[in-house]
C-alpha cells in the first residue's frame, strides 16, 4: 500500500479532525465512513474513493478541486515522473 502522510488532504483531514476534538472512531460514527476509511485517508493511502473523500470534506466544510499549479510545482512533478 502507498503511503503518503505529507499529503495535503490527509494532512487537512488530520488537522481538521483534531481540531473538532474527534477521535477517528468518532469520525466514523458520525459521518457513516468506515474507520478503514478514515485512518487510511490520514496516513495517506493513495487509492481512495473520491465520493468518500468529498463526504469527509464536506463534513468540515470543504469540497474537493483542481487548484492549478505554479511552474515550479509543474517542473518537481515532471521530474518525478
Amino acid at each position: 500500500m502507498d503511503l503518503d502522510k505529507e499529503n495535503p488532504i490527509a494532512q487537512f483531514m488530520r488537522e481538521n479532525r483534531k481540531k473538532a476534538n474527534l477521535t477517528q472512531v468518532e469520525l466514523s460514527d458520525i459521518t457513516g465512513l468506515g474507520l478503514r476509511f478514515i485512518r487510511e485517508l490520514e496516513q495517506g493511502k493513495s487509492n481512495l474513493m473520491l465520493s468518500k473523500v468529498n463526504q469527509l470534506l464536506l463534513f468540515f466544510g470543504h469540497k474537493l478541486s483542481p487548484t492549478p499549479l505554479s511552474k515550479l510545482d509543474r517542473e518537481k512533478l515532471a521530474g518525478e515522473l
